[in-house]
C-alpha cells in the first residue's frame, strides 16, 4: 500500500577527488560538499577502494561496470540492510511498471508476492489470472523460477523475474505446506488487466461485492455496485476480501467510509509526525442494511484495514481464516534521476487499536475452507450466507 510522498525534497551532491589517497573538497553554491555527503570520508574511501578491485580484477571486468548499475547497487545494499522487504528501491524502468500496475494492467502471471522470515510467499494470485487457473495459492513458498534458487532474492528481483512479454512462458518451483516434493508449474504470461470489482444478487437478495485489490478504479466500480444491487431489491451484502492483497490505502478509506457513519477508520504510527496521523470517516453511509465481510490467509494490508475498521465499529460480521498481516505503511520518495524509494514510514492501527502487522486480523467467526468458484463446494461463503440471513432476521424483528 502506497502514499506518495509530497512536499518533500531529497538530494544529495557528492564532489569527492581522490588523488593518491588524498582528498579534495569542491565547494558548489558556498556549500561544502564534503560535509554533505552520506558517509565519513573514511567510509567513501572503502567504498572507492572495493570499486577499484571489482574494476580491476572481476573477471568481466574488462567489459566494463555501468556508474549507473553500481549506482543502483550501492542504494539497493543501503535499503537492504533495513531488513525490510516492504522499504525498496526502484530504478526508473521498475517505478514506471509498478505506476502502471497500481493503474490496473501489466504483462505477467496476476500474482501477488511478499518477503517474511527470509521467505518469498505467494500473498494471493489474482482471480482469473494465470497463476490463479494454474493454481498457486496464498502462503505456496516460491523456490526456484526456471533453474534459479531464488533464496536472498528482493521482492523486486522475484517480480522481474515473474513478469514479461505476453505469451511467454516462465517456470515455477513451490513448496507447500503438507506438501512433501516441490510442486512445477509452466505458466503462459497474459496481459493482465485488472477487474477489481465483482458483484451480483444471490438468492435470499444477498448482494454479493468481491474486491480483488485496491486501485483507483475500485472506490467508483464499488459505488456503482452496491447502487445496482440496491435497485435490484438487495436486503443485505457480503463483501469477499478474500485472496485480495491490497493496494492503495485512498481506496479503502473511501470505501469504509461509504459503510461507516463516521468514526476512526485507521491511524498510523510512526517516527515523525507526518507518519502519526488518524483517518475519519465522515456522517452518512450508502447503506445501513446488514454486511458480512469474508476473509482469509490472502487478505492482506488494504483489505485488512477495511475489514478491521468495518469490525472494531460492529458494522459487519467478519467470517473466514486469520488474515496475511501485512500492517505497514509504505511512502513512495523520488529521488532525482527518476528513481525511487519505498520507505516503511508507520504501522496501521485498527479503530480499536489493534496492531495488523506480522499478526494478522482474526475473523468474528472462524470458518475453515478456501474461495471457490463452485459455489456449492465454498463452505465459508454459504456460512456467511446464512449468518446474514440472520441478522436480516434480526433487523426485521427489531423495526416491527
Amino acid at each position: 500500500m502506497y502514499r506518495r510522498a509530497r512536499d518533500i525534497f531529497i538530494g544529495a551532491v557528492i564532489g569527492v577527488i581522490l588523488v593518491g589517497g588524498v582528498m579534495s573538497a569542491v565547494a558548489f553554491n558556498d556549500m561544502d560538499l564534503f560535509n554533505a555527503a552520506p558517509f565519513s570520508f573514511q567510509d567513501l574511501w572503502l567504498m572507492k577502494q572495493a570499486r577499484v578491485i571489482l574494476e580491476t580484477y572481476h573477471v568481466d571486468g574488462e567489459e566494463g561496470i555501468s556508474e549507473k548499475d553500481l549506482l543502483h547497487g550501492a542504494i539497493r545494499g543501503m535499503v537492504s540492510a533495513l531488513d525490510d522487504p516492504y522499504t525498496r528501491f526502484l530504478d526508473p524502468d521498475e517505478l514506471k511498471e509498478e505506476e502502471i500496475e497500481l493503474q490496473g494492467e501489466y504483462g505477467g502471471l496476476g500474482i501477488y508476492i511478499g518477503q517474511r522470515d527470509g521467505k518469498t510467499l505467494v500473498v494471493s494470485p489474482i482471480e482469473d489470472t494465470p497463476a490463479d487457473r494454474a493454481g498457486l495459492k496464498p502462503k505456496d513458498q516460491i523456490m526456484k523460477i526456471g533453474d534459479e534458487v531464488i533464496l536472498g532474492w528482493s521482492q523486486n528481483e522475484v517480480v522481474n523475474a515473474l513478469r514479461g512479454e505476453p505469451g511467454t512462458r516462465v517456470v515455477i518451483w513451490i513448496r507447500r505446506e503438507e506438501e512433501e516434493d516441490l510442486l512445477k508449474f509452466e505458466i503462459e504470461r497474459e496481459n493482465i488487466r485488472i477487474q477489481t470489482v465483482k458483484s451480483e444478487l444471490l438468492e435470499d437478495k444477498v448482494g454479493l461485492v468481491r474486491i480483488t485489490q485496491f486501485n483507483q478504479r475500485t472506490l467508483f466500480d464499488f459505488r456503482k455496485a452496491v447502487y445496482d444491487l440496491l435497485g435490484e431489491g438487495a436486503g443485505s451484502f457480503l463483501i469477499d476480501l478474500r485472496n485480495n492483497p491490497g493496494g492503495l490505502l485512498s481506496s479503502c478509506v473511501d470505501i469504509a467510509d461509504l459503510l461507516l457513519d463516521g468514526g476512526v477508520i485507521v491511524s498510523t504510527r510512526g517516527r515523525f509526525d507526518r507518519a502519526n496521523e488518524v483517518i475519519y470517516a465522515r456522517q452518512g453511509t450508502i447503506t445501513d442494511l446488514p454486511v458480512a465481510v469474508l476473509i482469509n490467509e490472502g487478505s492482506a494490508s488494504a483489505s485488512e484495514i477495511l475489514a478491521g475498521a468495518l469490525k472494531d465499529h460492529g458494522r459487519a460480521v467478519i467470517l473466514g481464516k486469520q488474515s496475511f498481516g501485512k500492517g505497514s505503511v509504505q511512502t513512495l520518495f523520488n529521488l532525482s534521476n527518476s528513481s525511487g524509494i519505498f520507505v516503511t514510514i508507520a504501522k496501521y492501527y485498527t479503530p480499536a487499536g489493534t496492531v495488523i502487522d506480522k499478526v494478522g486480523l482474526s475473523p468474528d467467526i472462524e470458518v475453515e475452507g478456501e474461495f471457490e468458484r463452485d459455489r456449492d463446494k465454498d463452505v465459508q461463503l454459504k456460512r456467511a450466507l446464512t449468518e446474514l440471513l440472520g441478522r436480516e432476521n434480526e433487523t426485521e424483528a427489531d423495526g416491527s
